[in-house]
């Protein structure tokens, strides 16, 4: 009886924060070396309210089947079991993620502490409701961000460095980027909802 009370609580508590989550914004780590990076990263998505979490994995270090992937120790630990309550899927390539994304109208945008690719803005000086659907790409702890992935994506998005250290660690860099693409994002959608509601037109 109380596991059923706990299961109909935390239910409960999903439904609730459903209407604050971010609507087609997905976090895609691109070759993650450490699982419990991809689990600080869960944790990060699912208090944030990202919709969801792709994993490009050529190692093949996650299992196909998200279900499978709820019952890794290694990931429930780090992700405090964020990844009970947060949809996963993994690719095995960089290109593989990207024709998935493009196939269903996404845009990318990649992380650097760095200035690559065509076009970069600093993080706070971003405007993140220019896309109706948005994948953000966190490179690996060791190389960072790949080529091809810079190639494929519109915009790079760069953390200023104010200090001595020029880089932060991937479990941090995708809190700092998420929390104010996530802010930027739910103020919009708030805003849409509300003109909605009065019977304005409001394009996105």
């Amino acid at each position: 009886m109380e596991m059923e009370s706990q299961k109909s609580t935390k239910r409960m508590r999903a439904d609730k924060i459903k209407p604050y989550q971010c609507k087609y914004l997905i976090a895609v780590i691109e070759d993650p070396h450490d699982v419990k990076n991809i689990g600080t990263i869960i944790r990060n998505v699912n208090a944030l309210g990202v919709e969801k979490v792709y994993v490009v994995d050529p190692g093949k270090r996650l299992p196909d089947d998200w279900q499978a992937m709820r019952e890794r120790k290694s990931l429930s630990g780090t992700s405090v079991s964020a990844i009970k309550w947060t949809f996963v899927k993994r690719f095995d390539s960089t290109d593989d993620c990207f024709d998935h994304l493009e196939r269903n109208n996404y845009q990318s945008i990649v992380t650097s502490p760095h200035t690559k690719g065509r076009e970069n803005v600093v993080l706070h000086e971003g405007e993140y409701t220019q896309f109706s659907k948005l994948a953000v790409w966190f490179g690996s702890e060791s190389r960072g961000i790949s080529e091809q992935a810079i190639k494929r994506s519109v915009l790079c998005v760069n953390i200023p460095m104010l200090g001595m250290i020029e880089s932060l660690n991937l479990g941090t860099t995708s809190g700092i980027v998420l929390y104010e693409i996530t802010r930027q994002r739910r103020e919009y959608q708030r805003m849409y909802k509300y003109k909605n509601k009065r019977g304005r037109k409001y394009i996105a």
